[in-house]
């Protein structure tokens, strides 16, 4: 939000008329006392418009009334409104290229000595080569044909984009891009100097020309999905690789991998990005390089080249990156990289913000076949040089497929919504400003703002030419871990595919407790991840840059309806301690309109062994469990340890409806003692959602332990005698603390729907994990 100063006005001085014939000597505490009722009425009405202003301004009242726990947006310093009507022409006068005019470039980052690629891409026929420098640029840098901007002739151009960029930055291309914009670009190419154009011909791969007769009678296939609520999608899959995702896809929709069969068409000519595919090393993450590839062994990834290309719909968005795309004049705007993150995300950033932006000219982003090839002969970049990607990517595409601006002109909803990703927190205010800066320069090279077409994202959905086309995407294949892609991996594919469908409307809730949650908790989505919805990360001390929520274990499931209002069309919740792992492949049969929970793997203990017993983690420590056909463990409220929960549990109960009451006398028919599960994995169908956040509003401020509260629940909501005994045959064992230091490898058992207890707290045993889960999901051996 803009906050502009603004001074506190004097008050008016009102000269009062005197009926008197002689003054009188002003008597203050009196006319307070006679005008006391008029001062107050008039304090509070001031105090309510007040209030009311100040409502309307925040993002919601609760977070004037400090109900809300995520924290409030960062309020941007105001930023000067730009006349864009009075920015004075910038020329190039003074650098050897003043009088040189191109439309077609080709825009890279140098760093080193020119590469045998970049020396190919400079023979590219029909198009001009601009090498960007910056600070660990070889003083003595040329190639012949090349046109190379050094660090000082960067800063006698004028543009006042200069002032926000770090000498090192790989953003340094921005002032590249008005350096081509200012002489004569009309499209220009986004690269790097480590690929190849396929047969070194630009114009065999994408579209150059968009206003001619053929190309705007083309009819291009657009994808046609049938989740109204889909925001991103994997191009890869379109082009016969659907185990492989491109940096910037967020981590929860890697294991969507379902194809599209049939598609929309949409006439050609406003294609204004186009997005290549590169063979050999594609445009992946660091977790696909680090996960799939041995050192050994450089990729060489390849694509159906005869795949067609294919339009992203508007309200749907790719990954866009800055070394294989295509941007013509309609979209030159949208070329500039942020500052404010990491250089591996500031070109997925940019890509996403000029999707958004892309829609409301009535363009489209379409990708193409392989039009680069890129060897990989570089090393991965660290996971840490991505953080910006994976934590806060997912959130962006949300924010930005709901953001509406009514500005009246493009360069104001540009601005608009480069100014509330800054107070979301996706870049910061430097970014703003740089944007603005960019804006000007754009204009003063002569570039003029496109014009806007109404844009209604769900008229665009719906849209369609004709009836149509199929086409069903090849299954090529792929070299990961030195290994052809067999059959066999593909009918592997096909099992993670129908998991996929049994599970992709669930959500997880995933408490990590266990080992550093920096180091595990992108490790735990990205295995769940694949299977189903999304996967919530919950620690007792959250970490908001890595997505993780904050919440108490012992008492979790006061913090589950925020989940279940968060997601309002998830089928079920699926709540998981990371001292359990889930084998997700032996969940098919199980029953997803039914309560699941641990009911009949627990042991009864002694009730006369409880008073020996001073703390709750010491009573729980001398449970002794196994696969016997007990239900929960009951215990005796005579301990003075339990007679608090106990008394607890029957104050609440006494206050639920009947129909909760008479499930759970029904269940408890005695009424004495406590029943507990330790809950490591329950599962909540929606029918019982709306029951759960009944019982737990009834808990109100009892500090009731979760592992009471969670059993009374699911007696109260149904029967045991109707849960689903999915978990009656896991292999459950209580080993003590100190012999938990490492994981029993014989205790784990592909066979069973879940294992407890196993620990991951650091790479090597999430390695040794996914080595045992490879058993029922072979796909895994991939991430080791």
């Amino acid at each position: 939000m803009l906050v502009q100063d603004r001074q506190n006005p004097k008050p008016h001085q009102i000269p009062l008329a005197n009926p008197f014939p002689e003054s009188k000597p002003f008597d203050f505490s009196n006319w307070v006392s006679l005008n006391l009722f008029k001062l107050a009425t008039l304090f509070f009405l001031t105090l309510t418009i007040a209030s009311f202003f100040f409502l309307r301004g925040a993002p919601d009242s609760a977070a004037f009334l400090c109900f809300n726990s995520r924290p409030k947006p960062s309020q941007l310093t105001h930023l000067p409104k730009i006349n864009f009507d009075s920015i004075h022409p910038l020329v190039d006068k003074s650098s050897s290229y003043a009088s040189f005019s191109s439309d077609r470039w080709i825009v890279v980052s140098v760093s080193s000595y020119p590469s045998d690629s970049l020396r190919k891409l400079a023979k590219t026929r029909g198009w001009q080569v601009l090498a960007v420098g910056n600070s660990r640029t070889p003083s003595d840098w040329s190639l012949k044909g090349v046109i190379y901007l050094s660090l000082e002739e960067q800063s006698s151009l004028g543009f006042r984009v200069v002032d926000f960029l770090s000498y090192d930055s790989y953003a340094r291309k921005t002032v590249g891009y008005l350096f081509a914009i200012q002489h004569g670009a009309k499209m220009i190419f986004d690269a790097d100097d480590r690929g190849e154009v396929i047969d070194g011909n630009l114009g065999k791969h994408f579209d150059l020309k968009l206003s001619n007769v053929d190309t705007l009678q083309e009819r291009i296939l657009e994808f046609d999905f049938e989740n109204p609520n889909k925001t991103v999608v994997n191009p890869y899959i379109h082009f016969g690789q659907r185990s492989v995702w491109p940096r910037g896809l967020p981590l929860e929709n890697v294991g969507d991998v379902l194809y599209e069969e049939h598609y929309n068409q949409i006439f050609g000519g406003m294609q204004f990005i186009q997005q290549g595919i590169s063979n050999g090393l594609p445009d992946v993450d660091s977790v696909f390089y680090f996960t799939r590839k041995t050192s050994s062994q450089a990729f060489d990834i390849r694509f159906d080249d005869h795949a067609p290309k294919v339009a992203i719909p508007h309200g749907v968005m790719v990954p866009l990156n800055s070394f294989n795309t295509l941007f013509h004049n309609s979209a030159l705007w949208a070329l500039m990289l942020p500052v404010s993150v990491s250089t591996m995300a500031c070109d997925i950033l940019r890509g996403y913000w000029a999707q958004r932006l892309l829609w409301e000219l009535g363009g489209f982003v379409v990708v193409y076949p392989p039009t680069m090839f890129r060897y990989d002969d570089i090393e991965g970049y660290p996971f840490s040089e991505e953080k910006d990607l994976h934590v806060n990517v997912g959130r962006l595409v949300k924010f930005l497929s709901s953001w509406t601006s009514n500005k009246a002109t493009f360069f104001e909803k540009v601005m608009e919504l480069s100014n509330s990703m800054g107070e979301e927190g996706f870049w910061k205010e430097n970014d703003v400003k740089l944007i603005g800066a960019w804006l000007q320069d754009l204009v003063s090279v002569g570039y003029i703002q496109p014009r806007m077409k109404g844009f209604e994202m769900k008229k665009q959905r719906k849209r369609r030419i004709g009836d149509g086309r199929s086409f069903v995407p090849k299954k090529l294949p792929g070299f990961h871990l030195g290994v052809e892609e067999s059959e066999t991996v593909n009918f592997e594919i096909g099992k993670l595919i129908r998991w996929r469908k049994r599970f992709g409307n669930v959500v997880m809730v995933l408490f990590v407790e266990n080992g550093d949650v920096e180091r595990t908790a992108m490790k735990w989505k990205l295995l769940y991840g694949r299977i189903f919805k999304t996967v919530v990360v919950v620690a007792e001390h959250g970490r908001e840059d890595l997505g993780v929520e904050e919440a108490s274990l012992e008492f979790i499931y006061k913090y589950l309806p925020m989940v279940f209002e968060k997601f309002p069309n998830a089928e079920g919740f699926l709540f998981l301690q990371d001292n359990t792992i889930l084998n997700y492949w032996n969940l098919l049969q199980a029953d997803k309109d039914k309560l699941w929970i641990t009911y009949k793997v627990m042991m009864q203990v002694s009730v006369v062994s409880l008073l020996l017993y001073r703390t709750v983690e010491e009573l729980y420590n001398c449970f002794s469990f196994s696969q016997v056909p007990q239900s929960w463990t009951r215990v005796s409220d005579d301990s003075v340890l339990f007679a608090k929960q106990a008394d607890w549990v029957k104050k609440v109960v006494s206050t639920m409806p009947v129909h909760f009451q008479v499930n759970y006398k029904e269940s408890n028919p005695t009424e004495q003692g406590l029943t507990i599960c330790n809950s490591e994995v329950f599962y909540v169908p929606r029918q019982f959602v709306g029951d759960f956040t009944d019982l737990v509003a009834l808990v109100g401020n009892y500090k009731i332990d979760y592992r009471v509260a969670v059993a009374m629940f699911f007696m109260a909501m149904d029967s045991p005698q109707n849960f689903d005994d999915i978990f009656s045959r896991m292999v459950y064992k209580k080993i003590p603390a100190e012999e938990l230091s490492s994981n029993v490898t014989n205790l784990y058992a592909a066979e069973v729907p879940a294992v407890h207890p196993w620990r991951v707290s650091n790479e090597v045993e999430f390695a040794e994990l996914m080595r045992l889960m490879a058993a029922g999901d072979p796909l895994l051996k991939e991430l080791v």
